[in-house]
């Protein structure tokens, strides 16, 4: 075609190290190496731009370096910070084990919370539906009640299980088997997702283009 321009320098990189990485699937190999950790290298990099432009700079320097009086509490999160990088100091890398305890149980306290209002809580309301009528909304509520239940018995090990108990918790066996399963194919879909993207790059922006179709 007439008016079809050659791919430029950038396409002839993402097409290489899209072939490097797909060369994994035959064996490993010095391609594949240079592309992860170029990868590896490159993401890091741009998450400590984020990091930095983001969270430090609008967060912590900026606010103390305008007004010090106000925001001199701001002295403590970046201490903390601090202190996580004495790890790589032999002598005195226990003192990063606070720094570190600290921020495992604010995330721990912060996400707890999360978890109960946005997980536990509507899952409860769902399970507690009335059975008012009897038509496809309850069907699903009772298939939902009769799943969070024998998961439940399931997981319960304080006593030793009976006859009873032991084929509840089988039907909890086959509702967390339909539960991983689903999960496992909605992974699988969004890496094929993936890869359907990669070709069609590799297709109709640098074969294409080179062959001049």
């Amino acid at each position: 075609m007439s008016g079809m321009h050659p791919p430029e320098i950038g396409v002839w990189i993402a097409a290489f190290l899209t072939i490097a990485c797909l060369t994994f699937l035959y064996k490993d190999n010095p391609f594949f190496r240079f592309a992860e950790s170029l990868f590896a290298g490159v993401s890091l990099g741009y998450y400590v731009g984020i990091v930095l432009n983001q969270t430090l700079l609008p967060n912590l320097f900026a606010p103390m370096r305008e007004d010090f009086g106000q925001n001199w509490d701001l002295v403590v999160p970046g201490l903390l910070g601090v202190l996580l990088y004495m790890r790589y100091a032999p002598k005195i890398g226990w003192v990063s084990r606070y720094a570190l305890a600290i921020y495992v149980a604010y995330y721990i306290g912060l996400d707890f919370t999360r978890k109960i209002h946005g997980e536990v809580l509507p899952q409860l309301a769902r399970a507690i539906l009335p059975l008012s009528s009897l038509d496809r909304a309850t069907f699903f509520s009772l298939v939902y009640v009769l799943g969070v239940f024998s998961v439940l018995v399931y997981f319960f090990f304080s006593r030793e299980q009976g006859p009873i108990t032991r084929r509840i918790s089988r039907l909890g066996i086959w509702f967390l088997m339909i539960s991983f399963g689903a999960a496992f194919g909605f992974t699988v879909m969004g890496r094929v997702a993936l890869l359907i993207g990669r070709l069609n790059f590799l297709i109709l922006d640098w074969i294409y283009p080179t062959l001049g179709i």
